[in-house]
């Protein structure tokens, strides 16, 4: 598939500090692409560079086959952005927000208010068109800033930290409208640092920790590469401690680890043995239960990078407003 983001070995310095380290990696056509990382990982810092905010100390990077240093006026043209904080007008309505944004981005006059009427019923936004920004909701203003960087009908879409402060069912709906929008053929570039929302919405990952790329990958295979010993969970109805205990003279070589009173979690082993010693065992035990735990990809972010999520939830509470 067409790569069309390309960065290679992009280097930032602000003085002293070193931003970004010779960061690379591709951008497929079509896909939703996440930056992953805690604060001042050096996100913002590359959507900067990526649409002509700012320029890199060294390296390269391209768009489109535009050169980002050379071309960015032929860029621009192309791309959308919506920025952390919303750049539209508290005193303009929603309508003229998105007609003033249409005028900026060049959209011929006669189809911005068509346009702008399309991306507010696509949003959800059209009953309110006429109420001032500053009225709305933080969902809504999101929402509605989203909607400005598409008035243009940009090929791909950077998204700074798309849902920070958001609640759970506005930052839920919003994540359904960027999934959406990958339907319509938008390439989308998005920073975050929400464990979970990137694996619910992006195709590819690349994590970011202290300027330093340390992995690009899909969800899928991050969370596989995580895998180490297998995790098997079963729940009883009762005290598992007599299970556990014929358990661990039968196999030896795995671990149980009681979790509370009724449930316990099997580490190592082979799986179908250890089912097999379960159906063996189980004798006038009963079971209501038996999972197979699957790696998060919290669990990978872990073993990637060594530090503990704690740290990503932190910059959360850093972020809400």
């Amino acid at each position: 598939m067409e790569h069309i983001i390309q960065v290679k070995n992009l280097t930032k310095n602000y003085g002293n500090i070193l931003a970004l380290d010779h960061v690379s990696f591709n951008v497929r056509k079509g896909e939703i692409f996440g930056l992953l990382g805690p604060n001042g990982a050096g996100k913002t810092t590359t959507i900067r560079i990526l649409t002509g905010l700012s320029k890199p100390t060294d390296g390269k990077a391209s768009i489109l086959d535009f050169d980002i240093n050379s071309q960015i006026t032929e860029i621009k043209k192309h791309i959308g952005v919506v920025p952390d904080v919303s750049n539209l007008y508290d005193e303009l309505s929603a309508m003229d927000n998105l007609i003033f944004m249409a005028q900026l981005y060049g959209v011929p006059r006669n189809e911005r208010k068509a346009r702008a009427e399309q991306l507010l019923k696509t949003f959800n936004l059209y009953e309110r068109r006429n109420d001032l920004f500053r009225n709305f909701s933080r969902g809504m203003k999101r929402a509605l800033t989203i909607a400005a960087g598409l008035i243009h009908e940009p090929e791909i879409l950077f998204m700074d930290e798309p849902t920070v402060g958001l609640d759970v069912i506005a930052a839920r709906s919003l994540r359904n409208l960027i999934k959406n929008l990958r339907y319509h053929g938008i390439t989308i570039f998005l920073t975050t640092h929400y464990l979970e929302e990137a694996d619910m919405l992006c195709n590819n990952i690349a994590i970011l920790v202290k300027g330093k790329i340390i992995k690009v990958d899909s969800p899928s295979n991050l969370k596989a590469a995580a895998q180490g010993k297998s995790v098997i969970e079963i729940s009883f109805d009762g005290n598992p401690s007599k299970f556990i205990e014929m358990l661990a003279d039968e196999m030896p070589e795995i671990e149980v680890a009681k979790i509370n009173h009724r449930k316990i979690r099997i580490y190592g082993g082979n799986p179908d043995e250890i089912y097999s010693a379960i159906i063996k065992l189980k004798n006038g035990i009963k079971i209501e239960s038996i999972n197979t735990i699957r790696p998060s990809l919290e669990d990978a972010f872990i073993k990637m990078t060594g530090l503990s999520p704690i740290v990503m939830a932190l910059e959360r509470g850093k972020n809400a407003r």
